[in-house]
């Protein structure tokens, strides 16, 4: 009887602190998330609206742009100030191009399921030589020592920026979530920045760990106008670490857009 007794005291005293409980529970794992971040426009861009974005880079006042579809695919050179195309190579027709990174005097270009890279002279986009890897290429970034490479999986793939071979992996997650979907690839102040395909944020990557250490939200960074095409998503990041600007674009959007990362208020 006293065990029973017993029995029914603990059970009450959980179901009065139940919600106390759970709540502090919840209260525990929103401490820990990631942080938001919201952002201003600083200057705004023209953009080729015919260009399907896959690869953004920034050297010395230009942007570099890899894009994509078959037939289409392209590496240009662009004025930033105008969006001028000043030069441009095409890929073979069997290609689809995807994500670029420039590495000291060369840019390189991913393809999507060709399993084919390329590597240009920055200056001309002379054809220097070709390396090759498994699975798909989406997003490509660089810290100056190795490749980070996407490939639409919740991995990022560490690479050696000569030999092109695969050192580690990073396994992408949010907390014990992993993120997938992880499209165009920016190193930006030790961070890999990743735009995450059909999404309006972009995550805020350790190379170190994997782990989301913030996420960028750019809803509202381009009028619902322009979101005709249901491809016309958010893709592509280029940064200026001299000048500490960063730009984002989409595919087919009309603007590049240079951005300040904001703190997102709470009320």
């Amino acid at each position: 009887m006293k065990k029973t007794f017993s029995r029914l005291v603990i059970l009450v005293l959980l179901l009065r602190c139940g919600p106390f409980l759970t709540g502090q529970a919840f209260h525990q794992v929103s401490a820990n998330a990631p942080p938001e971040y919201t952002f201003t426009i600083v200057r705004v861009f023209p953009h080729d609206t015919s260009a399907y974005t896959q690869g953004l880079a920034y050297r010395d006042g230009a942007l570099y742009e890899g894009t994509g579809r078959k037939g289409q695919s392209s590496l240009r050179k662009v004025r930033l100030e105008t969006g001028e195309v000043i030069q441009r190579v095409n890929l073979g027709s069997e290609f689809f191009g995807e994500g670029i990174t420039i590495v000291k005097n060369s840019v390189l270009q991913l393809t999507w399921q060709s399993h084919v890279g390329f590597v240009y002279d920055l200056h001309d986009f002379h054809l220097l030589r070709e390396f090759s890897y498994s699975g798909e290429g989406w997003g490509l970034a660089t810290n100056g020592r190795e490749l980070f490479l996407s490939d639409g999986t919740s991995e990022i793939r560490v690479l050696d920026p000569e030999a092109f071979q695969e050192r580690r992996r990073l396994k992408v997650h949010d907390g014990p979530t992993p993120v997938d979907q992880l499209n165009e690839l920016e190193f930006v102040e030790g961070q890999i920045f990743a735009n995450v395909w059909h999404s309006n944020r972009i995550a805020r990557i350790s190379p170190q760990t994997g782990a989301v250490v913030g996420w960028i939200d750019l809803t509202g960074l381009l009028s619902p106008v322009y979101h005709l095409d249901p491809e016309a998503v958010l893709n592509g990041i280029a940064y200026d670490s001299a000048g500490k600007r960063l730009f984002v674009t989409g595919k087919l959007w009309p603007s590049v857009f240079e951005i300040r990362i904001d703190t997102k208020s709470h009320k």
